[in-house]
């Protein structure tokens, strides 16, 4: 199937549509999803006021169907992102360089791996992505931007991305593998002694006088959705100070893609106290993976922080037969719960020479110094049986 020379730029998903993306995107990673990415356009989330300002790329095939697409976004700062070029930008501006605006490839506020590069499967992939790449490089050079940087792509798309002469960045993340687990007695016979019972005791400690739920489709409210945005924004506003998401996201959420949420609440079982909810975790459910992202709480209990984002987590992902749960970043303290580190990718284009080349050069030790610590962390501090 032949493309199509031109690439166009578009300022709100929905002049794409629907259809048209589902077919470059499909539906095994929500967070690329047309729903996901149009609620936070909707919700007024991703938007010029708050400084992700849509520039999505589409490529049409000869007959004049979307072909490729690329979610772009024009920012004019680094917050939301979750992989940091603060230093850059600060480099940069003190030598009298702009490194606002640039040009941002990524799912926004979600630091999760997924494709970038979204090409209809009946089109040469390869092709595809050198158009969406090319447009994004020129439309860089048209606006004055400063670079394109790619954050969370695939692995597939990083190496054709990096391939392209783009700068390679790896940081990790810490997740978890199903290796055939039935049920969550079989994950914790695979760990060492000592952590099975730590985990059995911090569970029971967590559990104590609380009753826990997983929910999802219909048995979603905005009763629950309130409760949720209390934590999400108590949490973010001590965290970094403005959460990203609205309360019109969630609602949003709830009405579009209520199958892909697991929402997971917890409220106290005693008299006087029942209904009133205490903490959630939201997760998304991916075609092989759940995706833990955001967690809040109004009530501080021992160990629920874990037995809801990760041991739940767990549970819910044997449960429904995924092959991984991805919990956010950071957090060496995932290890112990049976989350090891796993590599994530970005792909950076700086325009100015001056710029490019030192962090190059960052770039290549950080990346040795990243790749050291994951296999040091992954022999020295696994929590499974070994042998």
């Amino acid at each position: 199937m032949k493309l199509k020379p031109a690439v166009r730029i578009h300022r709100r998903i929905n002049e794409i549509g629907r259809d048209e993306w589902r077919a470059c995107a499909g539906d095994g990673n929500p967070f690329v999803a047309y729903d996901f990415l149009d609620i936070l356009e909707e919700s007024g989330c991703a938007a010029d006021r708050t400084g992700w300002a849509p520039h999505h790329l589409a490529i049409e095939d000869e007959a004049g169907a979307v072909a490729a697409v690329m979610p772009l976004y024009l920012k004019s700062h680094s917050q939301g992102e979750y992989v940091f070029d603060w230093s850059w930008a600060d480099a940069y501006e003190r030598a009298g360089g702009r490194y606002y605006p640039k040009l941002q490839c990524a799912s926004p506020f979600s630091p999760v791996t997924g494709p970038r590069l979204l090409v209809r499967p009946d089109v040469d992939r390869d092709e595809g992505r050198r158009m969406l790449l090319g447009g994004a490089l020129t439309l860089c050079d048209k606006i004055g931007a400063s670079g394109l940087h790619v954050t969370f792509p695939d692995e597939g798309d990083w190496r054709f991305l990096t391939g392209a002469g783009l700068l390679a960045r790896q940081d990790q993340q810490y997740h978890w593998t199903n290796a055939g687990y039935e049920t969550f007695d079989d994950f914790l016979a695979a760990l060492s002694s000592n952590r099975r019972k730590t985990i059995r005791r911090e569970r029971r400690d967590a559990q104590a006088g609380i009753e826990i739920v997983a929910l999802s489709g219909d048995q979603l409210t905005e009763d629950h959705w309130d409760a949720f945005f209390g934590f999400y924004t108590d949490t973010g506003s001590r965290k970094w100070g403005r959460p990203y998401l609205n309360r019109l996201f969630f609602s949003l959420l709830g009405e579009r893609m209520a199958d892909k949420v697991l929402l997971v609440m917890a409220r106290h079982k005693d008299e006087g106290r029942e209904g009133r909810w205490i903490a959630g975790a939201l997760n998304l459910i991916g075609d092989d993976c759940l995706y833990g992202r955001n967690w809040g709480c109004i009530e501080e209990r021992p160990f629920l922080h874990f037995e809801l984002c990760y041991y739940r987590a767990i549970e819910e992902a044997i449960r429904l037969g995924l092959k991984r749960v991805e919990a956010g970043a950071q957090g060496q303290h995932k290890i112990a719960r049976g989350y090891l580190p796993s590599p994530v990718y970005s792909a950076h284009w700086i325009a100015d020479p001056m710029l490019r080349e030192p962090v190059a050069r960052f770039l290549d030790q950080e990346r040795a110094a990243v790749q050291g610590e994951m296999d040091w962390l992954s022999e020295e501090m696994s929590p499974f049986r070994q042998g």
